[in-house]
């Protein structure tokens, strides 16, 4: 299994790096429709690597892990785990990495995370740490990982300072040793590519990774949106009301939507690309193929 920062080295002017996310199933059937359906599914389009989340809480722990290292040895896809700081001190993190360091995961996405449930402020773990910013200098300090860190285009809901000082702590995550930036999602370009612009004027270097969400349904954006602070254009979201009862209809737009967004991030330069397929392989495999990417 390769360092993602790797794969981003290797391909870097020749094509955009691909790559999906996949949360932990609740269920026996969940997991066996992810290992033995959607990640085939998706493998046709040969993926440069993949994520799993970490549930609320590190709810899933071993799961993520599991899911990570089973993807790894039966698909032979890079995969990163992801890993937050709720619930966790300094030692239990430790313990994660030492975990996955034994089953061979060499990628950690390192977030703050959320309160469980998204309910509430988030709260320090005593002897645990209050920012990402510290667990990804704690991730380099243990060592062997290659590190990825979450950015917002539209700035953090949590950051009452403003985008801007959102945008300044990301670039302090970068220093402190996070090798790419993979972003919440977003269906304004603008809005990343400000973020962007003003990243590169502070120094930073490392790929800015865009996250993509190709929509469902109106009520599933909402949902989404309302959670991670980000915004639906207006159009966007009138369109989606008039198809409210139409489930298809809705996923064709989606798709329609977010490869028009890809095509413009592509054509600005985005070194890559990432999905958010919620375990579903239709839509994602719609907008790479619409791209041209399957196999790139």
């Amino acid at each position: 299994m390769q360092f993602i920062r790797d794969i981003h080295n290797a391909k870097r002017g020749k094509a955009p790096v691909i790559s999906f996310e996949f949360f932990p199933p609740k269920t026996d059937e969940g997991d066996r429709n992810l290992l033995e359906k959607t990640i085939p599914a998706l493998m046709t389009l040969k993926p440069d690597f993949c994520s799993v989340t970490y549930g609320a809480g590190g709810s899933t722990r071993d799961k993520t892990l599991t899911i990570v290292e089973r993807i790894q040895n039966e698909h032979g896809l890079t995969a990163m785990a992801h890993l937050t700081c709720v619930n966790s001190t300094k030692e239990q993190l430790g313990e994660v990495l030492a975990d996955a360091k034994k089953r061979g995961i060499k990628n950690i996405l390192a977030l703050r995370g959320d309160p469980p449930n998204g309910v509430g402020e988030f709260q320090k773990t005593p002897g645990g740490f209050e920012f990402s910013h510290e667990l990804v200098s704690y991730i380099r300090e243990v060592g062997g990982f290659g590190i990825g860190t979450a950015g917002f285009p539209e700035g953090h809901i949590a950051c009452r300072e403003g985008k801007h000082v959102d945008w300044q702590r990301l670039a302090q995550k970068v220093q402190e040793g996070a090798d790419f930036v993979i972003t919440q999602l977003f269906f304004d370009n603008r809005d990343f590519f400000e973020f962007r612009d003003y990243l590169v004027k502070l120094g930073v270097n490392v790929p800015l990774v865009p996250g993509m969400l190709p929509v469902l349904s109106g009520s599933q954006i909402k949902k989404f949106t309302t959670m991670c602070g980000a915004k639906i254009p207006a159009p966007m979201l009138a369109k989606l009301e008039s198809l409210e009862s139409d489930d298809a209809a809705a996923t064709a737009y989606g798709i329609d939507y977010a490869t028009q967004q890809c095509e413009e991030l592509l054509r600005e330069g985005v070194e890559g690309l990432h999905f958010y397929t919620l375990n579903k392989p239709h839509s994602t495999t719609a907008v790479v193929r619409n791209l041209g990417l399957a196999g790139k």
